[in-house]
């Protein structure tokens, strides 16, 4: 564990794109990529999906695993609150990650525009 400054990653989803997804692939993508509260709380929307894809993306980037080590999708879950906002947790293999990288708290924002989604995610390190 090291002591750290906060870490930021970004990532940009086509809505088209995971539409597209559900479209060839149905439950067997949206099992493998999300979990059983997002997909309750995403209802469906490709829109809403894209953006807790893009935040996955954005949380991979800021976790920075190894090139051989892949985080499992459900491993980062977005959950949005009462009041709106989303949340990002992580459980398993991810988790184990924030540990090692030394990172203690995250914040996620989500936004959409037109066919696109994107989302931040910021990581304080344990200080």
């Amino acid at each position: 564990m090291r002591d750290m400054a906060s870490r930021v990653g970004i990532d940009v989803t086509s809505v088209t794109g995971v539409r597209e997804a559900v479209a060839a692939h149905g439950d067997r993508y949206l099992e493998r990529v999300y979990t059983p509260r997002e997909l309750l709380d995403c209802g469906g929307d490709p829109a809403r999906l894209a953006g807790r894809f893009a935040a996955k993306e954005a949380a991979i980037k800021v976790l920075r695993p190894r090139r051989d080590t892949a985080l499992p999708w459900s491993d980062i879950e977005v959950l949005r609150q009462d009041g709106g906002h989303v949340e990002l947790r992580l459980a398993g293999s991810a988790a184990l990650r924030a540990e090692h990288e030394g990172l203690a708290a995250f914040s996620v924002s989500l936004s959409h525009e037109g066919d696109t989604a994107c989302a931040v995610v910021l990581a304080e390190g344990k200080g």
